[in-house]
């Protein structure tokens, strides 16, 4: 807390209150200083796994989540060589799997492939 008032004190814009364990922690932090506040809520770490409206409730500003998706993603991939290893096809994840169709809607692969054609649509001349 002390370190907290110093930095905004020093004109910290925003401070991020490392490893807080408990609410109570966060809420402590809150109250010593009145500059936005984030929490990270990175998994297997120190920190409960709070909810957005636990945080928000106690008055913190941003929560980031910095290395989920890749957990989920890796997750996914280890679940999905499993199945490749011991069914010899992905075939019984395929509903796990984004689609192509929603990839594309994703990307707007569409306006993408339209502005590649645009790109490279000339000849060379010799």
């Amino acid at each position: 807390v002390d370190r907290a008032k110093k930095l905004v004190d020093a004109g910290a814009d925003a401070i991020f209150p490392e490893a807080m364990a408990t609410l109570a922690e966060f809420e402590a932090i809150r109250a010593a200083v009145d500059v936005p506040l984030l929490a990270n809520m990175t998994e297997f770490g120190k920190s409960e796994l709070f909810t957005v409206d636990q945080l928000a409730g106690i008055g913190i500003n941003m929560v980031i989540w910095p290395v989920s998706l890749l957990r989920l993603a890796m997750g996914s991939a280890a679940r999905g060589l499993d199945t490749l290893i011991g069914h010899g096809t992905l075939e019984p994840v395929l509903a796990e799997m984004q689609h192509r169709a929603d990839l594309y809607e994703l990307l707007d692969y569409e306006s993408y492939n339209q502005f590649d054609t645009n790109v490279f649509n000339f000849q060379i001349k010799r």
